[in-house]
């Protein structure tokens, strides 16, 4: 709960030899002052008891309008504090002035349009999530940018980490968007940036291993029976295509049209990056493809056929929904085939694209080529699979001690 304590700041003093007296309103050790619009001199002034003393003419007036105004912050705080589970001393201060700072919810719905509009669905789906576990942590109350300090950003942490069971990395992914929305807002020049709470508080942040299959796991995932036909089927088989095509995403997989193909290659705008990436098709992956292609396959068709024909995916958060429900069936799937062909290795889509890096790296495809494949931006994504591949070749040379 806030402590609200009355002080004289006589440091303000005027020529009459008044000084104001100010509500200092303190919550976990962070104070905020407010002036209640009363001057007194310093000898009419009872500084242990927060109270106007004689020979002040109107003492009893007076007392009762501080009173009224420690009263009314204790309300708002009680208020604020029913309604949220978090309440800063700034919330009550503006609340009690009726004013505000730049409204850091209204900021982050304002980014969640943008992403919308661009089409980014895989940033909007993590943005959304992260947005809706703020509002809940938040109820009622709104949070304002003077109010996203280094305490907040360490009570929101501990929420997610202890009420709701997020990883750190999860925990890193939330956060990482209010760092971002925070330099966004201090780059339009709407927050100070020495109001930037993440110069003190850190991201934290695990390294996790990057599951990947070798070229005899991959093998024995393409060469596992399966019925023709099944989902299971369809989803080994797209896995094993996205890691000889150039390690494609989950995304653009399930988007990809047989007018993307052009025989040899394949041709595509990449859903998160929207990146035009050509791939010249292996033996393998054009393999694949002939046991979805028939006579009536026409540019405009689906080649995994997942996602449904004749629905208008032009809407970002269709798509959206419809990418996220068959990608985490596809994952389902892998994993389940993967388990039953005795692959001890917990793998989802995005193996695949670490199994292309990774095998083509080995293979001696330049760094610089496997990027743009990929669609890195930055070359100091790829180097992350460099690191493994020369890890396997350590491990190789140990055979010789």
């Amino acid at each position: 709960m806030a402590s609200v304590k009355v002080l004289l700041m006589e440091e303000k003093i005027n020529k009459a030899g008044e000084a104001p007296v100010y509500l200092r309103i303190t919550k976990d050790r962070k104070p905020r002052y407010i002036s209640i619009g009363l001057r007194v001199k310093p000898q009419e002034w009872n500084a242990d008891t927060g109270k106007v003393k004689k020979p002040h003419p109107n003492m009893a007036r007076a007392n009762a309008f501080i009173a009224s105004k420690v009263a009314e912050a204790e309300g708002v705080a009680l208020d604020l504090q029913r309604e949220s589970k978090f309440t800063s001393p700034v919330q009550i201060k503006n609340t009690i002035m009726g004013q505000s700072s730049e409204s850091f919810l209204k900021y982050f719905v304002q980014y969640l349009e943008v992403l919308e509009k661009k089409g980014k669905i895989s940033t909007l789906g993590k943005a959304t999530a992260a947005y809706s576990k703020l509002k809940v942590f938040l109820g009622k109350s709104d949070l304002l940018f003077d109010e996203v300090t280094v305490t907040f950003l360490k009570q929101y942490e501990a929420y997610l980490r202890d009420d709701l069971g997020n990883s750190v990395n999860t925990i890193h992914s939330n956060l990482k968007i209010f760092r971002k929305l925070v330099n966004d807002a201090i780059r339009e020049d709407l927050v100070s940036p020495a109001r930037d709470p993440f110069r003190k508080f850190k991201l934290k942040l695990e390294k996790t291993t990057k599951s990947y299959l070798s070229d005899d796991e991959l093998e024995v995932l393409w060469a596992f029976p399966l019925k023709e036909g099944s989902k299971l089927w369809d989803h080994r088989n797209m896995f094993v295509f996205a890691a000889y095509a150039g390690g494609l995403r989950i995304s653009d997989l399930l988007q990809l049209k047989w007018g993307n193909f052009s025989g040899t290659h394949i041709r595509i705008t990449m859903q998160k990056t929207k990146d035009v990436v050509a791939v010249k098709l292996p033996t393998k992956a054009l393999e694949i493809l002939q046991l979805y292609r028939h006579a009536g396959s026409k540019p405009s068709d689906y080649i995994f056929r997942l996602l449904r024909a004749g629905v208008d995916y032009s809407d970002p958060r269709t798509l959206f929904k419809a990418l996220a429900s068959a990608a985490a069936y596809a994952n389902k799937n892998v994993k389940m085939v993967a388990t039953r062909a005795g692959i001890e290795k917990p793998i989802s889509f995005h193996s695949s694209r670490h199994t292309f890096a990774t095998r083509a790296l080995t293979k001696g495809v330049s760094i610089e080529h496997v990027s743009k494949l990929m669609g890195h931006h930055s070359i100091n994504t790829t180097q992350i699979y460099a690191k493994i591949v020369n890890e396997k070749l350590d491990e190789a040379m140990d055979a010789f001690n």
